[in-house]
């Protein structure tokens, strides 16, 4: 499609959103008459423009991006998003707490309650109702979860909101991932323990050391990068049947926290790592290599399996694959329902989403036009920009049949994994809130990859046959599904939250600085025993008894919260 009709096509669609908005009376029709007297923020032709920090890694759109100009027309805004890059997240943020000068919108990620703490953060409590698309994000119950020690609201969690029912095709999490060439070389077994996936991956690399080109496989890599080391360090969990509370493991017999590192399957995990690190198995660049370094590796298709959560690698990675035509050599990677041992049920997936309250979209103390910047928000999540954000432009990025139901061609399938278009036409706002699940014309899926058929026509070739093999149509019918255990899903977003300002919070910090030091020396060391008596004899200088105790308090806080409350 030439630029010009792309273009009319834009305007054309954005003039239409518009109309729909001053009929429907929604939010994005109110979007114009947020007051437009001098806010401090550079104004260009009648658009409000912000500014935006979100402390993970991520990829900036063009200045001109199409998309991104068919939702200012509507919202009468636009938002400069800045991403992180050679820092940590409590680095940036600390660095601008020093400053004092803050983004209009900000999430700290691992740096959010740092914000907090200094001040930095706008209390939305007296807003809420003026903004109805933001108030009907979450329940009242859901939004008392969210508030801080004060009393009030301070950020808005921007992800696993799930609207009418769960969609989801793809296993978005952690899984033991590997390649479908894997899978298919050995004819689809059945692959449910950890000592089995390693024997999968041992014999395929030793019949098959090479790719096409003759390059050297990786049989399996280890991403320990800052805090992505829950790549390495929390399996022990998932292995002995439990959904990713992420620091700890709940008895729900008992309702009493345990520790997951200091487990039998832990050891015996860890001792794994070693036996196959000892054998070649695993990267020798694993406990070096950088983030950036690690998504490389996996784009040159050379990794048969790993651990990771998909959003931390898919979204570059299978872009990367298909644009090189590596999907058709099977370097795709698919989830396995890996345990301990085969008679513990997996919990890696869990449907129904999870509310993670230890961080989130925040308005600063810097911005200088609150209003403007939550009507922003509020326009956001109105029906027409929501499919603006998800499936792009009709006709040009999705076909709308008879029915009203959505699809996309391969083109547009091909455009969409392009980074160049993405660039130059898409904008998610990937970091503001959004739903996934059902759309609100609840006929198509909030996003292209929920949408059943979509999906499915979406698959590559080697995905499909790798499924079909296995009697599933989704990624997460192959590693199975479970609803959320309880009312305290998940604890992480409370040990995400602690500082050392408490007893507990400081053996947290002290814990995961000896597992980051010493886990890599675990599974390389010449002697396994040793050197995993000496982690745990530092592991537990650390006092970890005080971290676990304020997890049971929390824990038992929430499950009398949800008791209160008629939840549970």
């Amino acid at each position: 499609m030439k630029k010009k009709q792309l273009t009319a096509l834009l305007l054309s669609a954005a003039m239409a959103l518009s109309l729909l908005s001053g009929c429907g009376g929604n939010a994005a029709s109110s979007g114009s008459s947020t007051s437009q007297e001098s806010t401090g923020e550079t104004e260009s032709q009648g658009i409000r423009e912000y500014t935006a920090f979100f402390a993970v890694p991520g990829t900036e759109i063009n200045d001109d991006n199409e998309i991104q100009a068919a939702i200012a027309d509507i919202t009468g805004a636009r938002v400069k998003e800045t991403w992180l890059t050679g820092q940590t997240a409590q680095e940036a943020v600390g660095t601008m707490i020093a400053g004092g000068e803050y983004p209009d919108f900000i999430d700290g990620s691992d740096g959010q309650i740092q914000l907090y703490e200094a001040g930095a953060l706008v209390a939305l409590d007296d807003y809420l109702d003026k903004y109805p698309n933001i108030k009907e994000f979450y329940s009242d119950a859901e939004w008392d979860k969210v508030r801080q020690e004060d009393g009030k609201i301070y950020w808005i969690p921007q992800f696993g909101n799930i609207w009418e029912k769960d969609m989801s095709a793809v296993h978005s999490d952690e899984a033991f991932w590997i390649q479908t060439r894997v899978l298919k070389w050995a004819g689809y077994p059945e692959v449910k323990t950890m000592d089995q996936y390693f024997d999968l991956i041992e014999s395929y690399n030793e019949a098959n050391p090479s790719m096409e080109d003759g390059t050297a496989n990786i049989p399996y890599t280890i991403l320990c990068d800052d805090w992505r080391y829950f790549c390495l360090e929390n399996a022990p969990q998932f292995l002995d049947g439990h959904p990713n509370d992420g620091s700890v493991i709940v008895d729900t017999d008992t309702l009493k926290i345990v520790d997951y590192n200091t487990t039998p399957t832990a050891k015996r995990y860890f001792q794994k790592l070693n036996e196959e690190f000892q054998k070649g198995i695993v990267d020798p660049e694993s406990f070096t290599q950088t983030y950036d370094e690690y998504i490389a590796k996996l784009s040159t298709g050379r990794v048969l399996g790993m651990i990771d959560q998909w959003w931390n690698f898919a979204y570059s990675v299978n872009d990367s694959l298909k644009q090189q035509g590596l999907d058709k050599q099977g370097c795709d990677y698919v989830p396995l329902p890996i345990t301990i041992s085969e008679d513990i049920k997996n919990m890696w997936h869990t449907s129904d989403g999870a509310l993670n309250v230890s961080n989130g979209l925040g308005i600063t103390t810097s911005c200088k036009d609150i209003d403007g910047a939550l009507q922003f928000i509020n326009d956001l999540l109105s029906p027409e920009v929501l499919t603006l954000r998800n499936w792009g432009i009709e006709g040009v990025d999705y076909n709308k049949d008879e029915n009203g139901v959505f699809s996309r061609t391969d083109e547009m399938r091909t455009n969409a994994s392009d980074p160049a278009y993405k660039a130059s036409h898409l904008c998610t706002y990937s970091y503001f809130p959004n739903y996934s699940g059902m759309s609100k014309d609840g006929i198509n899926a909030a996003t292209p990859a929920e949408q059943p058929q979509e999906f499915l026509d979406g698959l590559q070739a080697d995905v499909q046959e790798c499924l079909e093999a296995y009697g599933c149509s989704t990624y997460v019918e192959m590693i199975g599904t479970n609803t959320p255990p309880g009312p305290w899903y998940p604890m992480y977003s409370y040990s995400n939250t602690m500082t050392t300002s408490t007893p507990g919070g400081t053996a947290w910090t002290k814990m995961g600085e000896i597992k980051h030091e010493y886990l890599p020396k675990v599974v390389m060391a010449s002697d396994f025993e040793s050197a995993w008596e000496e982690y745990m004899k530092v592991y537990s200088d650390c006092k970890p008894e005080d971290f676990l105790s304020e997890m049971q308090t929390e824990l038992d806080r929430r499950i009398q919260l949800a008791k209160d409350n008629g939840e549970y």
